[in-house]
């Protein structure tokens, strides 16, 4: 591990969002709070539409089956997003070229 790691001059790579360590906690929060009540929702319209897996072709309600998969990647995507954030400080990403790597 490089001794300047989590020093704030850092540079963000295109991917990163740098904000204060209020604003990285609310956004962890609350993105991570959205991506799991859309993904069990979506998974709960699934249920409904197909009557728990059990219902003949014919019978699923397409209205539902669309909105629980729009749900499904909703919560992917809101956690993807939120996942690009970084508190002030917190150091390099991993991805970046220049860390060594340590594995042993």
């Amino acid at each position: 591990m490089s001794s300047d790691a989590g020093r704030d001059d850092e540079p963000a790579t295109g991917r990163d969002v740098v904000v204060p360590l209020r604003v990285y906690k609310a956004v962890t929060v609350f993105s991570t709070l959205f991506a799991v009540a859309f993904v069990l929702g979506g998974f709960v319209l699934l249920d409904v539409a197909t009557d728990r897996a059990t219902a003949e072709v014919g019978e699923i309600d397409p209205v539902l089956l669309l909105v629980g998969l729009a749900g499904i990647v909703g919560g992917a995507v809101v956690y993807a997003l939120g996942t690009r954030f970084r508190a002030e400080g917190m150091g390099k990403p991993k991805d970046e070229a220049d860390e060594a790597t340590d594995d042993g």
